[in-house]
């Protein structure tokens, strides 16, 4: 696996609908062992609609974007708004459906299962880095 520093979540090593494994810098604790990559404007629009759930260990990483909606959604997420280097800006705990979030210099925004964030101890400050998950047969 190779590693994506921190200071390049815009990296192309996490590009097109890739699937990547976002970690805590300081320890290493995965947050979400399959991340999809939302970077394209359909990936973006689709995010989480249309599941019933979004299971432990999974998330999906929008960018560029520094808001998200809830609108259509079947159940609350944690939403990490990220700013370029990965420096966590924002904890949106347990965002509930048809509610907004967003976060002024974020560049993207990490969506997981909602209670990763304290289940993990994450506070805004921590750095999240992003690992390339080998390819799928």
């Amino acid at each position: 696996m190779r590693s994506v520093p921190p200071a390049n979540l815009s990296s192309p090593a996490a590009a097109r609908g890739a699937q990547v494994r976002a970690a805590l810098t300081q320890d290493g604790r995965t947050l979400c062992g399959h991340c999809l990559v939302a970077d394209t404007p359909r990936l973006r629009m689709r995010g989480l609609l249309g599941r019933t759930e979004l299971p432990a260990g999974e998330g999906v990483l929008i960018r560029p974007t520094n808001a998200i909606h809830m609108w259509f959604m079947r159940f609350a997420i944690d939403a990490v708004f990220l700013s370029d280097d990965g420096e966590v800006l924002r904890i949106a705990a347990d965002l509930r459906p048809w509610r907004m979030a967003g976060k002024r210099g974020a560049r993207s925004v990490l969506e997981l299962k909602a209670g990763t964030c304290a289940d993990h101890g994450l506070r805004v400050g921590d750095r999240v880095e992003l690992v390339d998950l080998p390819a799928g047969p």
